[in-house]
């Protein structure tokens, strides 16, 4: 959702803003981890990437699997950590750095299912790109306000995806294109 604004007086003469909710203006795909990169890492304990090894251990601050979207429930989930290109297949420069999936087998975050409602709250970073890994714009957003977020970066010509990351440890999370 965008926020929008308007200007009224109150009733003792100050102004103040109003803000209004909107549905996405310009819809959007939310692509995590594919299905075919997940199973590899299961099945082979490696990255298919740059073959590094894959760790396997029970989850211990339930971070976002990012093939499902899911939180990996800390303390009784196992989480499988590796190293993941979030520019594999769309630009030429790498950008390796770790991510964690489940451990176990799960389904893939559907294009179509909107920012995920788990990772609403927390702290995101999200980085929009053109062509060639160019670094348009970023913005902060937590608690809640992610629509805004999306919908300012996405209404830049010249973004092709946004690739969203946690704030506080900084690895990449999924990425957010337009929908065709």
């Amino acid at each position: 959702m965008a926020a929008k604004s308007e200007l009224r007086q109150s009733e003792v003469g100050i102004s103040v803003h109003i803000f209004h909710r909107e549905k996405y203006m310009i819809p959007i795909r939310v692509i995590a981890i594919s299905t075919k990169i997940a199973d590899a890492v299961r099945s082979t304990h490696r990255d298919p990437q740059y073959r590094h090894p894959a760790h396997t251990a029970i989850a211990g601050e339930g971070a976002p699997c990012r093939h499902c979207l899911q939180i990996i429930a800390a303390g009784s989930e196992q989480a499988t950590l590796f190293t993941y290109d979030a520019f594999e297949g769309i630009e030429s420069l790498p950008l390796p750095g770790p991510v964690y999936i489940h451990a176990e087998s799960c389904r893939r975050y559907p294009e179509n299912g909107g920012f995920p409602a788990q990772l609403r709250r927390s702290p995101r970073t999200l980085i929009a790109y053109g062509r060639g890994r160019r670094l348009i714009a970023a913005e902060y957003v937590e608690d809640g306000n992610v629509d805004a977020g999306v919908e300012k970066l996405l209404a830049l010509g010249d973004v092709d995806y946004i690739h969203v990351r946690s704030t506080s440890a900084g690895c990449y999370t999924f990425r957010i294109a337009r929908a065709s």
